[in-house]
């Protein structure tokens, strides 16, 4: 089997192309995960309740 020039080229062509994707892949996971991350961080409930201690502790059965 003989290789020409324009053969491996094309080769080494491809392997760098899929290098590229691969990545550009992995950059775009670790973007993502770092965009999920700050998004929890934002959601998550606050520490300290907005209400008073007085009121929300006891509920009324008897209408």
């Amino acid at each position: 089997m003989e290789l020409n020039i324009s053969q491996v080229s094309a080769q080494a062509s491809a392997q760098a192309s899929a290098q590229a994707s691969l990545l550009l892949l992995k950059k775009t996971l670790e973007l993502q995960a770092s965009s999920a991350a700050s998004l929890a961080q934002l959601a998550a409930p606050a520490s300290t309740a907005s209400n008073p201690p007085n009121l929300g502790n006891n509920v009324d059965l008897m209408a």
